[in-house]
């Protein structure tokens, strides 16, 4: 399940632009590679992020990972229902989106991967 209306990093976060916003989430290859996602740790609101950053934690049953900025912003919005349910990511990973940005480089998102690429890239 990779949305062709989504951007994707090779650390397989994807960002869904929405105008001057980036919606941003793990894609659903990294959920299945965590399993169950038992807590996650995301940044304040008001944080700057530059592209590339580490902006929180995922654990899991498996293992604890870092989240990656694709590209830089200032945080605008945690989504904080998925403190109360992580499991969430693991149901509906591109719906359960973490943060949103208000970008700062929109030209950095011609960096990240298409559908297509990051299609190629899970193969």
């Amino acid at each position: 399940m990779v949305p062709g209306d989504c951007r994707y990093t090779k650390e397989h976060e994807w960002i869904r632009i929405e105008g001057a916003l980036g919606v941003i989430g793990v894609t659903d290859y990294a959920q299945q590679q965590l399993g169950d996602v038992v807590f996650l740790e995301l940044p304040e609101v008001g944080r700057t992020l530059a592209a590339n950053e580490v902006f929180g934690t995922v654990e899991s049953v498996k293992a604890v990972s870092e989240l990656y900025s694709p590209v830089s912003g200032e945080v605008l919005d945690v989504n904080l229902a998925l403190k109360e349910k992580p499991e969430a990511v693991n149901a509906e990973p591109h719906a359960s989106w973490m943060i949103v940005l208000r970008l700062t480089s929109p030209d950095e998102t011609g960096s990240l991967l298409d559908a297509a690429q990051y299609t190629e890239l899970l193969k």
